[in-house]
C-alpha cells in the first residue's frame, strides 16, 4: 500500500500537521523538523496528493472571505469579526461581495482560488449548493459561517436559529399576545425555516397558531409590504404581535406602520432577529434576538486555520452559538380590549 500522510507523521515521529507544514509552508517548521520529516518521506515513497496546493515559503496565510451580501448590516458585522481575528493571529483577509447571486459567487471563489488564498469562508447565497461541494477534489478548505444546512459534515458555525425562534415566541406569550404573526420567506430560506419552527415550539402549548405571512426575501421593502397588507385590515382583525424573520424585515415593518399611523407597541408590538446595530436606534427601538455576529466572523477565522494547520489530521466540527433575547420599547403587552380570555 502507497504511504500516507500519517505513516510519514508517525515515522518522522510528529503530527500530521507538522508534515503538512513541511510540504506546504515550510519556513514554519525548524530546520531539523524539517530534514526529519523529509528523510521519512524518501524512506517510506511518500507521494503528496497530486493536486495538493503548494506555497512559497514564507508567504504571509492569506484567507478568503465570500459573502453572500454586503448590503445586509449582517454580514458586515460578520466580516469585521473576522477581519479583526485574522489581523491578531498575522493573517490576510481577502473579501468578495456576491450580491446573492449564486453565479456571481462561483465566479468570485474561483478568483480567490486563482489568488492562491489558503482557504476560504464563505456564508453562501445558497446553503444546500451542492456546486461547492468542487472545492473538494480542489484540496481548498472550507468553512461555512450563517448559512449551512446543519448535516453538513465540512466545518461551520453559526447561530442556534431554533432556540432563537424559541426565545422570541416564549417572550410574546409571556407579555400575553394571543393573535401572533410571522413575517418570514418561509420554505425557501432554511434559516428562517428553523426560527419559525422554534417560534412554534414556544406557541404551540398555549394554543396558538400564528399566521403566516410570507415575504418574497428578508430586505427592508419586504416588511415594508407585509406591514401594509394588514394595514388594510380593520384595526380589530390585526394581529398585536409581529415576529420578523431577521431585523431588515423588522425595520421595515416599523417604517410602514410609522407612515400608516399605526403605533408600535401600542397597537401591534414587533420583534426582530440579528440585533443589527441600527436596532436600538430605530425610531422605537427593537426587541430582537441577538446573534453574536462578530463571534460568528472570529470562529470561522480560527476553525479555517486550524484545518490549515493540521491537514489530513484535521476534524471537522461544529460549533452552534446561543442567541439572547434583547428587549426593547417595540415589544409590550397587547391593548386590555385585545386581551383572550
Amino acid at each position: 500500500m502507497m504511504a500516507t500522510i500519517h505513516d510519514v507523521a508517525r515515522h518522522a515521529g510528529v503530527s500530521a500537521g507538522t508534515v503538512s507544514n513541511v510540504l506546504n509552508r515550510p519556513a514554519y517548521v525548524a530546520s531539523s523538523t524539517r530534514e526529519r520529516v523529509q528523510a521519512s518521506i524518501s524512506e517510506l515513497g511518500y507521494v503528496p496528493t497530486p493536486n495538493a496546493r503548494r506555497f512559497p515559503a514564507g508567504r504571509q496565510r492569506t484567507l478568503g472571505l465570500a459573502l453572500a451580501d454586503l448590503s445586509n448590516p449582517f454580514f458586515v458585522d460578520i466580516a469585521l469579526g473576522a477581519e479583526a481575528e485574522a489581523k491578531s493571529l498575522g493573517v490576510g483577509v481577502v473579501i468578495t461581495h456576491n450580491g446573492n447571486d449564486v453565479g456571481r459567487e462561483h465566479d468570485n471563489l474561483n478568483l480567490l482560488v486563482q489568488q492562491r488564498v489558503h482557504g476560504i469562508m464563505i456564508a453562501p447565497v445558497q446553503a444546500d449548493d451542492v456546486a461547492l461541494d468542487r472545492f473538494d477534489s480542489r484540496n481548498v478548505p472550507l468553512v461555512y459561517v450563517d448559512r449551512v444546512a446543519e448535516q453538513s459534515s465540512r466545518c461551520w458555525v453559526k447561530t442556534d436559529d431554533f432556540a432563537g425562534g424559541r426565545l422570541a415566541g416564549a417572550h410574546l406569550v409571556s407579555l400575553g399576545h394571543r393573535d401572533i404573526a410571522f413575517v418570514g420567506d418561509l420554505g425557501t430560506n432554511p434559516q428562517v425555516d428553523r426560527r419559525f419552527a422554534g417560534f412554534m415550539e414556544a406557541l404551540s402549548p398555549v394554543g396558538i397558531d400564528p399566521r403566516r405571512i410570507v415575504a418574497d426575501s428578508w430586505q427592508i421593502q419586504d416588511g415594508r409590504q407585509a406591514a401594509a397588507n394588514l394595514a388594510m385590515l380593520p384595526a380589530r382583525s390585526r394581529p398585536t404581535a409581529i415576529m420578523c424573520g431577521n431585523d431588515l424585515l423588522a425595520l421595515g415593518v416599523l417604517v410602514e406602520f410609522a407612515h400608516r399611523g399605526i403605533r408600535v407597541p401600542q397597537e401591534i408590538s414587533i420583534i426582530g432577529f440579528d440585533d443589527l446595530v441600527w436596532a436600538q436606534a430605530a425610531t422605537v427601538p427593537l426587541t430582537t434576538v441577538r446573534q453574536p455576529r462578530e463571534e460568528l466572523g472570529r470562529r470561522a477565522v480560527r476553525m479555517l486555520l486550524d484545518e490549515i494547520d493540521r491537514g489530513e489530521s484535521h476534524t471537522h466540527h461544529h460549533d452552534l452559538l446561543v442567541p439572547e433575547l434583547v428587549v426593547r420599547d417595540s415589544s409590550a403587552a397587547p391593548p386590555s380590549s385585545r386581551l383572550s380570555a
